[in-house]
């Protein structure tokens, strides 16, 4: 049920009506059954001082591509009230005309583009004006028998608008239909959503809320849990073999729906969700159409429904069910496409946004881990609304020309193009070994900063943890993951990787960086400390490379490795006999992956460093002492005795090393596989040869 979350004393240290229009618009966004995501709008009359020192009457309203729950001042457009008045006398209005129109009435040219619906706030005769899309108030709108129950329910104190996309014809109507009805409290707009309006921003939220929890109760007392969706056809499958099966399945999934540009995936097993799969009718129901006009565009006309009866032994089954679907679902799309195309409108790709598996959950694809994430919460929202109204009536939607007039929209296109640039990471996925280390937490933050999604690995979980949630920090939630990794152990890479699948879809980049040192003269050299080296820097190596391989291979969308080795891999080092033929075997096995993987896409590359110091836990080690030794020298002389030894007289940092590995996983080293590039301030006895 929703939650009233106004607080007096929150409210009251907001100044004036745009900083409490910010508050109210927040409230009602953070909870996403009153609001989808980027959806709705909000708006407050009042008046301000112009340029000239005159009083003039203005309206903030929302701006095209912001989303209630995060947006600020700066989010909303301020427009003279004057001058957009006189458009309620028209008969028509494009919407190219409107846009245009309402540029000239904005008082800062700074603020963001209105939004769609700024007319609708215009035209209504109150100071404060919520539109907003509650999952009661849609299943009631898409509800067949919706009008005859809103009446039951509403009495006279609504208005009911037919279905028509927004702009100025649906705002006039709005304003007409209110204006007629002295008594209306709030307009129901079919297929839509609510709004609703106060005197005060207090007034306004409270109506809101008011009119949802009537609605709420409404459809709670008409629910029958147990006739859900046609009730149980196939029940879940138990948390950890459905987690399995994801990732088990997930890469082809990406592989599949990855046609010109990579996709970005994520799973969710949500309970509501698992209801919805496992119903009798789902199959059927999933097909009728999107609950509300503001999916479209995220979530696709229909979902893709697997017809797959839950087997948790049956991976491969289900990913040839999966590529089946995804294939057929890209010829239903491109035929609905042409069907209902205008002219200048270009295909969006035509895998997918939601794809839906009895007994495991929900499969979201997006340009990004955050947009695939935005799929799934609003087909959450779409499940809600059949939930409801279903228990009300037949659940009923947009047909397929108005669908495809809506997700095609320039209008709605529009919002997309606000987003940032893609980089180029942009769409991919990099596993990080030794990610809590110097090398490792540096390629992070480096990759990071171009777009990439990031897995750090790690023995030292904790340290991953940090570097992970400074990498959201900055770059937003769900941009980097931490995972406990030992690479010598097979079922712990597995694992690792998994979790990986299921946080992304896939990997496209792999650094296969953790290491450790030891230092002994050759005859002082010890079979467990010779094992110890082989044992993480070949043998690890090896397995976290190999499982790689394979799930490149069954992504079918090529990808990167790149190996940090060392000087020592083809420079005898003295006193580090282990060590070196270990880095040795390092990048030689590179190159023989390098040999296999070109067929498949898989370009492999290492990096050779020298003397990485900073933050690195193997020189804080007993290896610096060692080393030190093995030089005649002290340990704190480390630093200026390798800085003297290279050609450039230069230290190198871990940041050094970040820069080559983005090289060979970039782009740019498109068509560079089985290359080592050193980075060590030049030292003549390592040049390769």
């Amino acid at each position: 049920m929703v939650q009233r979350l106004w607080d007096n004393a929150e409210a009251s240290k907001r100044e004036g009506t745009l900083d409490q229009l910010v508050y109210r618009s927040n409230l009602l966004g953070t909870d996403r059954s009153v609001c989808n995501w980027g959806g709705g709008n909000t708006s407050a009359k009042t008046t301000v001082t112009d340029f000239r020192g005159r009083e003039i009457e203005v309206m903030y309203v929302k701006g095209s591509g912001s989303d209630l729950a995060t947006m600020k001042a700066g989010h909303f457009t301020g427009l003279r009230l004057d001058d957009i008045r006189p458009l309620f006398e028209r008969s028509a209005m494009t919407d190219e005309e409107m846009v245009a129109y309402l540029a000239h009435c904005m008082i800062d040219a700074k603020h963001p583009r209105a939004s769609i619906e700024t007319l609708l706030h215009a035209f209504l005769p109150f100071k404060h004006v919520d539109h907003t899309h509650p999952d009661a108030i849609i299943s009631l709108c898409c509800a067949h028998n919706g009008r005859e129950l809103a009446r039951e329910l509403f009495g006279d104190r609504f208005v009911w608008v037919p279905y028509v996309r927004p702009g100025f014809t649906l705002s006039k109507m709005i304003a007409e239909g209110v204006l007629a009805n002295p008594q209306a409290e709030l307009v129901l707009m079919e297929k839509h959503g609510l709004v609703t309006w106060g005197d005060t921003s207090e007034a306004c939220y409270e109506k809101t809320i008011a009119i949802i929890t009537e609605a709420e109760r409404f459809i709670e007392a008409r629910v029958d849990e147990a006739k859900l969706f046609g009730g149980v056809k196939h029940g879940a499958l138990p948390p950890e073999a459905r987690r399995a099966l994801a990732a088990a399945v997930m890469p082809a999934v990406r592989g599949a729906v990855s046609d010109d540009k990579r996709m970005m995936l994520s799973f969710d097993d949500g309970e509501d969700v698992l209801q919805f799969v496992g119903g009798r009718d789902s199959a059927e129901l999933s097909q009728i159409g999107a609950a509300c006009p503001d999916h479209l565009v995220h979530t696709k006309v229909v979902p893709l429904f697997v017809d797959w009866t839950p087997d948790a032994d049956d991976a491969a089954g289900l990913a040839a069910k999966l590529k089946d679907g995804i294939a057929a679902y890209k010829e239903r799309y491109r035929a609905y496409f042409e069907r209902n195309r205008n002219d200048g409108d270009v295909m969006f790709e035509a895998a997918p946004r939601v794809i839906l598996i009895p007994g495991v959950g929900m499969i979201n694809t997006g340009k990004s881990a955050a947009m695939s994430r935005v799929s799934g919460a609003l087909y959450r929202r779409a499940i809600a609304v059949m939930r409801g109204a279903t228990s009300l009536g037949r659940f009923v939607s947009l047909d397929e020309n108005e669908s495809y007039n809506v997700e095609y929209w320039p209008l709605e296109l529009y919002k997309l193009t606000l987003a940032p640039p893609e980089a180029e990471f942009s769409r991919q996925v990099a596993f990080i070994t030794g990610g809590a280390g110097g090398i490792g937490s540096e390629t992070a933050r480096r990759l990071a900063s171009e777009g990439a999604h990031v897995a750090l690995a790690d023995l030292n979980l904790e340290g991953a943890r940090k570097v992970a949630e400074e990498i959201n920090g900055r770059y937003g939630d769900n941009r980097a993951i931490a995972v406990k990794m030992d690479v010598t152990k097979e079922d712990e890479i597995a694992s690792a990787y998994a979790e990986t699948i299921v946080a992304y879809g896939g990997v496209d980049i792999v650094v296969n960086n953790a290491g450790l040192a030891t230092s002994s003269p050759f005859d002082e050299t010890s079979l467990a400390e010779w094992n110890l080296n082989v044992g993480v820097l070949g043998t690890g190596y090896f397995l976290v490379a190999r499982e790689a391989f394979k799930l490149m291979k069954a992504q079918g969308t090529g990808g990167s490795m790149v190996f940090v080795g060392s000087k020592n891999s083809i420079y005898a080092g003295k006193n580090a006999s282990a060590y070196s033929a270990a880095k040795a075997m390092e990048a030689h096995l590179a190159r023989c992956i390098a040999a296999e993987g070109g067929e498949y896409g898989i370009r492999v590359n290492t990096v050779l460093p020298d003397a990485i110091l900073q933050g690195s836990a193997i020189w804080n080690s007993g290896w610096r002492n060692e080393r030190a030794a093995a030089y005649g020298i002290e340990p704190d002389q480390l630093e200026e005795y390798y800085r003297k030894r290279t050609t450039l007289l230069v230290n190198i940092f871990p940041k050094d090393i970040a820069e080559g590995i983005a090289f060979f996983a970039s782009s740019k080293a498109s068509k560079t596989t089985g290359c080592m590039l050193t980075i060590d301030g030049g030292v003549p006895a390592a040049f390769t040869r």
